[in-house]
């Protein structure tokens, strides 16, 4: 074990992500893709359609046969149900009754709807002949083969995200099994001596846990599959025997027991296979990286070491791990600080304190109502924008816009400021979980201010679960 001066935050991303490079592409049927990212271009094997079909419910037929003007009356030839596998031919002048997603016959370039007939919809058997009331575009209602995508042509992007409309693209086109990034394995342990699950009594100096429940929603939340969450006490060999004995893993987080103090079992555990030090950062100070062998296969594992309290571990995660998660699973690149926290502009609808040479992150929450103006400024009406030195009408939020500036800051959704504030009193305390219930964002408080006013920006990063921005 090595302990290590104060780093900044930036410093101690680069250790993470140095430690945890993208995972190996895997082949996986569609089924078990969703949640993986693309890791190579998808093109289609069969063309949509497949085959020229109808559109519509209605009458197939040729163009040329219509009157331009008056009804038509043409002979009906019978019916070309949905599934229907015979090679049908369309003699001139005649037409078919044809169902939507049956086969267009040979000959037909045009089907009419059956609502521009006289045939009524839902009778079982066709009309001996049927007049065509009103003739449509040449072409209209006929589905040609290939018009969507043509065999050969990418239909899902490398990198993209698999979710079900992207599973439905790859089937429709004859794709059954995709190359991926899956989703990382993500192994949660909370650990200390006074941890109880939750709901159980509580002995003296004992608390409820609420650490690993925590950071294995976090995780979900971020796109992990977790494997397993475990509570562990202060015994380094426990924690030891538990990574022989737990799932095979791409990733562990733990909870705890990176301080100085005397039973610190995370620390301890990893002894000579781990680095442990403090981030410029509040709160959330203490930190740790370390490789542990986890599972029967005895592979060495990322352990990122979290602090104990669990404002802490909420903020941590937030800064590191969910980035890390992504940059394991595809969803960003592997460039130095890609893993860094998407962030979007905020204005502070109140004051707070914030400690001098350290990176602040507030849990706040949009002002409902609050007077960040600076005094004789205007406020603005209800759908304007607000800008930095305004507040908003009494009951009025605003929201940024969900797209990313195209100015090259691939981190920081654009849109006017956010007005926020802090969801407690006491600010960013670490032992202030019950506010989390109520926070969108973290305000990222720069170490050169000592305090915030009503007005002041800052980027706020989105919290997972709370808002689609992340």
């Amino acid at each position: 074990m090595s302990h290590h001066a104060s780093l900044s935050i930036d410093e101690h991303r680069a250790l993470v992500e140095a430690s945890c490079p993208m995972l190996d592409p895997v082949e996986l049927p569609l089924e078990e893709c969703i949640g993986a990212v693309a890791a190579a271009d998808v093109r289609a094997l069969v063309p949509v359609p497949a085959f020229t079909n109808s559109a519509m419910d209605g009458f197939a037929l040729r163009a040329a046969d219509l009157k331009a003007e008056g009804p038509t009356i043409l002979p009906v030839a019978g019916d070309i149900p949905a599934g229907d596998t015979r090679e049908n031919h369309l003699e001139p002048g005649t037409a078919w009754r044809i169902m939507t997603g049956a086969p267009v016959p040979e000959g037909a370039d045009t089907v009419v709807k059956v609502e521009w007939t006289d045939h009524e919809a839902g009778v079982s058997c066709p009309p001996e002949q049927v007049q065509i009331l009103k003739a449509p575009t040449p072409g209209a209602n006929v589905r040609f083969t290939g018009e969507g995508v043509d065999c050969g042509d990418i239909v899902i992007p490398a990198g993209t995200p698999l979710s079900a409309g992207t599973i439905a693209a790859a089937a429709s086109v004859g794709v059954d099994r995709l190359l991926v990034h899956p989703r990382p394995r993500v192994l949660v342990i909370a650990t200390g001596a006074e941890l109880v699950a939750p709901g159980q009594p509580l002995g003296p100096g004992r608390i409820h846990d609420s650490n690993g429940l925590m950071m294995a929603a976090l995780a979900s939340e971020a796109g992990a599959h977790v494997v397993g969450t475990f509570l562990c006490g202060d015994d380094p060999e426990e924690f030891t025997r538990l990574m022989d004995c737990a799932p095979e893993a791409d990733l562990v987080i733990t909870a705890g027991g990176v301080s100085q103090g005397a039973f610190e079992v995370v620390r301890r555990a990893l002894a000579d296979r781990g680095r442990f030090h403090y981030v410029a950062q509040q709160p959330g100070g203490p930190q740790g990286v370390g490789l542990l062998p986890v599972g029967a296969s005895k592979k060495p594992t990322l352990v990122l070491c979290l602090p104990g309290n669990p404002v802490s571990v909420f903020v941590s995660f937030h800064v590191y791990v969910a980035g890390l998660i992504a940059r394991l699973a595809g969803r960003v690149s592997d460039a130095p600080g890609a893993s860094a926290p998407r962030t979007l502009p905020g204005i502070a609808a109140k004051g707070w304190r914030s400690p001098a040479g350290k990176t602040q992150f507030v849990p706040v929450r949009p002002a409902v109502c609050a007077s960040a103006q600076p005094s004789g400024a205007p406020v603005p009406a209800a759908g304007e924008p607000l800008r930095a030195g305004e507040t908003l009408c009494a009951g009025e939020t605003l929201r940024a816009g969900e797209t990313l500036r195209a100015d090259g800051d691939a981190h920081r959704c654009g849109g006017e400021p956010i007005l926020v504030e802090p969801v407690h009193i006491l600010g960013s305390g670490s032992h202030l979980t019950a506010s989390l219930a109520v926070a969108e964002f973290l305000a990222v408080i720069g170490p050169e201010h000592e305090s915030v006013a009503a007005g002041d920006t800052f980027e706020l990063i989105p919290i997972l679960g709370r808002n689609s921005l992340h």
